[in-house]
């Protein structure tokens, strides 16, 4: 059980100077591991007994067996931060490979013959993706609509034709409120490009192209995670990259 949940199951025996010692350890977890209990006791101005009567009250039997618990929460953390370094790493490298071993050419053409191109992300930074990818493609005169909401996109079906192209950018590739537009657009035969995480999902089925990213959660503490998306800037340039091979391969031609 983490610190802060042994805390809280026994918050109703805790008194004032109980939650300014426990208080002041959340915060110094690391430093306050190596203390002993007089230097514990000093930094937080109470007595030695005060310290001692504390950590009973969590239900350890004394102060030696309160701080192997926390050097345990404290390695625990940083064995969790260099597992998600290294998957991020590892993510990284194989987003790479993936993308290397992928033909880009018909993707590449979709982007070249369109006559619009709209980009659509689930999320906020699906959204940023989307952006980056609109200015990247600014510099060789493609230009990429943005779509803001899904209601922006509804409005865009009822117009949006077979000379077109839709890119939609999604983490899961499951998000339900577009799936209904996205299934509609396919039947019309619009062509469209999904971006998403390497895996089976609903999006990736209904849209004609595929492209994938490997994506990892990073563990900032142990109940706060976030999503990665550095994959999906590598993807965008590499995209860019391939799109510009393609145009001086047929411009060769």
């Amino acid at each position: 059980m983490r610190l802060e949940e042994l805390i809280n199951s026994r918050y109703s025996k805790l008194n004032e100077n109980d939650i300014h010692i426990l208080g002041y350890i959340l915060n110094n977890k690391k430093r306050c591991s190596t203390l002993s209990i007089n230097e514990l006791a000093k930094v937080c101005n109470v007595s030695r007994t005060t310290i001692l009567r504390t950590v009973q009250k969590l239900g350890f039997d004394g102060y030696s067996e309160f701080k192997v618990y926390l050097k345990w929460q404290v390695e625990k953390n940083k064995k969790i931060d260099n597992s998600s370094l290294d998957e991020f790493y590892g993510d990284l490298y194989k987003t790479i490979k993936m993308l290397k071993e992928t033909d880009f050419s018909v993707i590449s053409n979709l982007i070249d013959k369109a006559e619009r191109i709209f980009v659509y992300g689930t999320g906020a930074a699906q959204k940023i993706v989307a952006q980056e990818l609109k200015r990247t493609f600014l510099a060789v005169h493609k230009y990429f609509h943005v779509i803001e909401g899904s209601t922006e996109l509804n409005i865009i079906t009822q117009s949006i034709t077979q000379k077109d192209l839709l890119i939609i950018i999604s983490l899961s590739g499951n998000t339900e409120n577009i799936l209904d537009c996205i299934k509609e657009l396919s039947i019309k035969n619009i062509p469209i490009i999904s971006i998403t995480r390497l895996g089976n999902n609903k999006l990736s089925t209904i849209a004609n192209h595929n492209l994938y990213t490997y994506i990892s959660t990073l563990s900032i503490t142990e109940n706060r995670k976030v999503e990665t998306f550095s994959p999906y800037f590598i993807l965008n340039d590499v995209l860019f990259r391939e799109y510009i091979r393609y145009k001086q391969n047929t411009d060769c031609k």
